[in-house]
């Protein structure tokens, strides 16, 4: 079995130390267990590992008091929670243990953004540090593919997307078979679960509207008319689908000039694989006609795993105009503002906007195609 070192791994440990809680969080199915037993495994110290959906460790956790957590960790230093989420006030718990109990190092994980701030949130401020796991990225891919295989490899990703599991898989059968199960009972098993929302059709029709509508932007009352519900609903929902890590959201970039569109979002998703899995549409590149809808969000993904992974700071936006000019990815950091354009045949020629290039003639404009990614996403093999 094919079991990948995760880009993040060694900052993870360098960045645990007693008072501190290290948080991972990432969708279901995204390796974060496996990647926590590798951390382990890089640690002279035996910890004492927990599941926050074992009952019995969650009733044994209620009497906060130093006391009891001191017993309850038995003289071990390093306390490892899984799917931490579940347990009841968890951060008041562990803030209690790192503020009061000496050389406690801490490890927690959880499938939702949302669950973890609510129950972690406030009580940990200032002593955790959060990492998000993404799906497997081009970089971390390369510890099993050279430079001759990466090409074919990628464009079958496009499809399939990066999900660790895909590895193991060697028909597309089992392949599209495994994210349709991922989709209906790991992805969305917490957005449902959430204040007892029961009608998960309205939740895929969402999905799959912005499954098709990738790369373009998305008014939020517009969705509500075709699904037959208040922008506050729709509102709600993307909310909650961005905190279980299936879409992300990217706004309009605007200087305030009057022909520059800002009020308008664009919607990714982190892995193309579901994208896919969504409209039902798992045929090959050479078959399909919106090879540039899945370049687009498939480099868009990677690139944020390099900014997350990298911890760069950076504001990340699209650009367009009333008159229809357009740029499909603008970063802006260092002072400095990036824009790129996304585009799949690197034949392709593509100038810089001119509304773009008048009103910020300092910016960099760079194509970014199949000849080039590899050096946007910082590296290569």
């Amino acid at each position: 079995m094919q079991i990948l070192t995760r880009t993040i791994q060694q900052t993870i440990l360098s960045e645990l130390r007693p008072g501190k809680v290290i948080v991972i969080v990432g969708a279901r199915r995204i390796g974060k267990t496996v990647l926590l037993n590798q951390i382990l495994e890089q640690i002279d110290e035996v910890p004492l590992l927990i599941h926050g959906e074992d009952f019995t460790i969650q009733k044994m956790l209620q009497n906060r008091s130093t006391a009891n957590y001191m017993n309850f960790l038995d003289g071990k230093r390093l306390l490892v929670i899984d799917e931490a989420q579940k347990i009841p006030e968890v951060g008041k718990i562990l803030k209690l243990m790192v503020d009061t109990i000496a050389d406690l190092r801490v490890i927690i994980t959880g499938s939702s953004a949302f669950d973890l701030a609510h129950y972690t949130g406030e009580p940990l401020t200032g002593r955790k540090v959060t990492f998000q796991l993404f799906p497997l990225s081009e970089k971390e891919l390369s510890q099993i593919e050279n430079q001759i295989e990466k090409p074919d490899n990628m464009r079958h990703r496009l499809v399939y997307g990066n999900y660790p599991e895909l590895l193991h898989l060697q028909d597309n059968d089992f392949r599209v078979r495994y994210l349709r199960d991922m989709l209906q009972s790991y992805l969305l098993k917490d957005i449902l679960a959430f204040e007892n929302i029961r009608n998960s059709d309205k939740i895929f029709d969402l999905l799959r509207l912005l499954a098709f509508q990738v790369g373009g932007g998305v008014s939020q009352s517009e969705l509500g008319r075709q699904l037959g519900m208040s922008k506050e609903t729709v509102d709600k929902y993307l909310d909650l689908l961005s905190k279980v890590f299936i879409i992300h959201r990217v706004g309009g970039f605007s200087r305030n000039l009057r022909k520059e569109i800002a009020k308008s979002s664009k919607w990714y998703f982190y892995d193309n694989g579901i994208r896919n899995t969504l409209i039902s549409n798992n045929n090959p590149i050479e078959l399909r006609n919106d090879t540039e809808q899945l370049w687009e969000n498939y480099i868009i993904s990677e690139r944020i795993k390099a900014q997350h992974y990298n911890n760069m700071l950076v504001n990340n936006f699209f650009w367009r105009t009333y008159d229809k000019q357009e740029i499909d990815w603008i970063e802006e950091r260092g002072g400095k503002l990036y824009a790129y354009e996304m585009k799949w045949s690197a034949k392709r020629r593509t100038k810089v906007p001119a509304a773009w290039a008048k009103h910020y003639p300092d910016a960099s404009f760079q194509v970014i195609h199949q000849d080039n990614y590899l050096d946007w996403l910082d590296f290569r093999i």
